[in-house]
């Protein structure tokens, strides 16, 4: 049969003029002519070796066509202008070609399913001078463009393994309308000077990375979907680069976009969600340019960028980041606008190493650490930015010199803007609202300049300078500081010219000894006091209007550094919330001395004793409006019972509240049946319940192991584990968790939640006690019980608890106060059968009143 497009050349099992096979009818064909299949499944392996068209008869792949093993490929194309329509092509070994193109053959597949095996498309090891340029697209291959070898589509590619395609030396191809899936290996790889166009490409669920570039490959991809890879989605290495558009990038099992060697990504409105490790990786001389795209829920970084590598993002967002959403290290670089930064576990930006980064008009909210953090020799700009953070807002660690100007710091956990020991910063026309501590810190030596901007309603002081800081402050309005405008800390220095210090709390200048200070046309308004100057310190003011408070040539009379003088009306204010409680204040020296009064326990003792140092330095910080140090207060307690865990417990509470550091400083004790509830939706709310009544005090969860199933599984318990982990964030400052139990089953509890690992890192072994401790402890009871041991009593009871087995349920002092009670059961039972017993007799406890105890002989 003749058509326009050349002669019909038929293949099925029977008929007049129909071949056998199709290899009889492809032989038997012309360039342009057609190979038209009946239905069936041919067993055989097919050569195009010129332009040749192979269709389903019936269509809808109904015509299998399958390679005998041993004999290569089911397709293999030679020449150009080949097509096959329909098929499906079916390959004996997965990780061969099922189809295979050859240099200069061209080959166009449309509706086929290819399947246990690959495409391997080979081009020539290096491009023609006749080449298309890099910037036209992918045509279909039977026109007159040289460089398209391959087109494929509404195809379906499945089951191979090592690659579902494989583009190799100067091979171009595009694909439309297909789908790629369930491949063992990668999905498509490009290597060599190969180039694809793909349009609406689908890959799910490969176990190697989605699509892998090597070479000086070129790949663009629009309207494409790349889902579950096993490890990278789009890996770009050597010199090889990606253009996509509109392209999503689900569910790696590592990085979103990988970008390594020079590669190069441009990425045009894409969203890459739920990677296995960070959402878009830079590394070597790799560049990154991003417009439009979202990165949310990468299990690590939204963004990182090492080495000498380079990004560039404009609108775009990254929410809910592993670990902090845009980390850049080495000599990276990275420019930034109009961005979005949401919900990371830990900084909003990282800077490490001499990374540099500029900001600009971008948005850093609700990350549970610092929203920018400059460390070792990196440097930031930041302009026109809005930071908000559970920690500090901008924080300065580097000598560098990092520049912010015309941005928002508001709402965060700690300080506003932080400027660390030996670290520079600029700072221009900022605004800092409402931060938890001060709202500008300058630690010791630091390079800090101040101009104009303004810091309002912070929970410390406005601004604060520590010893040996010499800032230059220019301009700034301090409005309603809970403390002091401006704190200086002995030795500290600077010079404060044109300021304003409105409404605070605390003295609105505060000058420590030694600090010698410069206030130059400075104002004080509606403060409560003016100056605080300590003896010893040395500010100079000049031309400054203080207000109602004492002229400049005043020195006050060792105003309080950590609140207004006595008789004052902040004093007066403040005075009617600290002493609002019910308990009467405890001295810690007291608490300490009664620490230091219970057997035992050297090793526990200890390690609260350097807490309590710590915490003191805590306070003392906190009190200047300084950020308080990384600190856990919650601790694992890890011990046998009866070793005094809840005794120590209820101290710790007590003395954190001498340092005000806890609001009540009470023990609330709780165990499994306390948390855990018997049905759905029973467990948070009785978790809840009892966390609230230990705020502003201690929650003491005795056999917190219990909460987690020993064999693995879940239950309730995994339950209230997560509501705790969430309530101790929610309520950081405001309680304390201890959580005890056995020492081998309190490791397994903590390690069975990342968030118990990250919170609490302090653990107090609780020793068992020696049989000469257990004897204290029965002295002790005895006392308080007005009865006395006789010397020979105290020497058998020794005796006794030295022969005492400690196995796992030795109960140590609990055993002690076991004994103590038979002792005085059996003594009552001996004195009773006296007539006229003296007070002394009543008293004694003899070596006949000692207990049996189980185990002894």
């Amino acid at each position: 049969m003749l058509t326009q497009q050349g002669r019909v050349h038929a293949v099925g099992p029977k008929g007049r003029g129909v071949h056998r096979t199709i290899g009889d009818a492809v032989r038997a064909a012309a360039p342009g002519d057609t190979v038209l299949i009946a239905p069936g499944r041919y067993a055989e392996a097919v050569t195009l070796g010129r332009g040749v068209r192979l269709m389903a008869e019936h269509g809808a792949r109904s015509v299998v066509l399958a390679a005998p093993a041993g004999a290569g490929p089911a397709l293999t194309v030679e020449g150009p202008d080949c097509a096959a329509h329909d098929l499906v092509l079916e390959g004996a070994d997965p990780g061969a070609p099922v189809v295979s193109v050859a240099p200069a053959a061209g080959l166009l597949m449309s509706g086929c399913l290819a399947r246990g095996g690959r495409i391997e498309v080979r081009g020539a090891e290096e491009h023609t001078a006749g080449e298309a340029p890099e910037d036209e697209d992918l045509r279909d291959p039977a026109g007159p463009s040289p460089a398209a070898a391959v087109l494929l589509r509404d195809c379906r590619l499945e089951g191979a393994r090592l690659a579902a395609v494989h583009l190799s030396g100067a091979a171009a191809a595009r694909i439309e309308d297909t789908v790629v899936t369930a491949v063992d290996g990668t999905g498509l790889v490009l290597s060599g000077t190969a180039r694809l166009d793909a349009v609406r490409l689908r890959l799910d669920g490969v176990s190697g990375s989605g699509i892998r570039l090597r070479g000086r490959a070129r790949l663009r991809l629009d309207d494409s979907v790349v889902h579950h890879a096993g490890r990278t989605g789009l890996l770009l290495e050597d010199g090889s680069r990606v253009s996509a558009d509109d392209t999503r990038i689900d569910a790696a099992g590592e990085a979103g976009v990988h970008v390594t060697g020079s590669a190069q990504a441009d990425l045009v409105n894409c969203r890459i969600t739920q990677t296995g490790a960070s959402g878009l990786v830079v590394r070597d001389d790799g560049g990154l340019v991003a417009r439009g795209c979202t990165v949310v829920n990468a299990t690590a970084n939204g963004l990182l960028v090492t080495d000498a590598a380079r990004a560039e993002m404009t609108d775009c967002r990254l929410d809910r980041s592993g670990y902090s959403a845009i980390h850049l290290g080495g000599s990276a670089t990275a420019k930034l606008s109009d961005c979005r930064v949401r919900e990371s576990a830990e900084h909003g930006v990282h800077l490490t190493g001499a990374a540099r980064v500029e900001l600009t008009d971008c948005g850093i909210a609700e990350v549970t650490m610092d929203g920018v953090t400059v460390a070792e020799q990196s440097a930031a700009t930041l302009t026109g930015c809005r930071i908000s953070a559970g920690g500090t807002g901008v924080r300065v660690a580097s000598p560098v010199g990092s520049h912010a100007e015309h941005c928002t710091v508001t709402g965060t956990g700690h300080t506003g803007v932080e400027v660390a020991e030996g670290a520079k910063a600029t700072l221009e026309g900022n605004r800092i609202v409402r931060t938890g501590a001060a709202g500008i810190v300058v630690d010791s030596r630091a390079d800090a300049t101040v101009t104009g901007g303004s810091v309002e309603d912070c929970a410390g002081c406005g601004i604060v300078v520590w010893t040996g800081a010499r800032p230059t402050v220019t301009g700034l309005r301090i409005e309603r500081p809970a403390k002091n405008g401006i704190y200086l800390a002995e030795g500290a220095s600077g010079t404060f010219t044109s300021c304003d210090v409105v409404r605070t709390g605390f003295p609105a200048l505060h000058v420590a000894a030694k600090a010698d200070p410069v206030f130059r046309r400075c104002r004080v308004r509606d403060s409560a006091e003016a100056i605080g100057v300590v003896d010893g310190a040395a500010p100079v003011f000049d031309d400054c209007s203080l207000g109602d408070g004492a002229p400049p040539q005043a020195t006050a009379s060792q105003p309080s550094v950590s609140g207004p003088p006595a008789g004052s009306a902040a004093s007066a204010a403040s005075a009617g919330e600290a002493h609002e409680k019910e308990e009467p204040e405890e001295h810690l020296d007291d608490l300490l001395g009664e620490l230091g009064q219970l057997v035992g326990l050297d090793g526990v003792k200890r390690d609260v004793g350097s807490l309590v140092k710590l915490m003191q330095t805590v306070r003392r910080r906190e009190e200047a409006g300084l950020p308080a140090p990384p600190l856990s207060r919650h601790l694992v307690f890890a011990g046998n019972p009866g070793t005094g865990k809840t005794t120590v417990a209820r101290l710790y509470g007590r003395l954190l509240k001498a340092l005000n550091l806890l609001r009540r400083g009470h023990l609330v004790e709780v165990d499994r049946s306390a948390l855990v509830g018997e049905y759905v939706g029973h467990t948070g709310p009785k978790t809840t319940a009892a966390f609230n009544r230990a705020l502003g005090g201690v929650l003491f969860i005795d056999e917190a192991y219990s909460l987690v199933p020993a064999g693995g599984g879940t239950d309730f318990g995994l339950e209230a584990v997560a509501t705790l982990v969430k309530l101790m964030e929610d309520h950081r400052d405001d309680v304390v968790v201890i959580v005890a139990g056995y020492p081998a089953d309190m490791v397994r509890f903590i390690e069975s939640n990342p968030g118990l690992s990250s919170r609490f890192n302090r653990t107090l072994l609780f020793e068992d006690y020696d049989a000469d401790e257990l004897v204290a402890i029965v002295e002790h009871q005895a006392r308080e019980h007005l009865y006395e041991l006789t010397e020979a009593a105290r020497a058998e009871l020794a005796r006794l608890f030295e022969r005492m087995p400690r196995g796992p349920g030795f109960g140590n002092g609990r055993w002690a106060r076991q004994a103590f009670q038979e002792m005085t059961e059996r003594q009552a039972q001996r004195v009773a059968e006296l007539e006229d017993p003296t007070p002394e007799l009543l008293m004694c406890i003899e070596v006949e009143d000692l207990p049996r105890l189980a185990g002894t002989s």
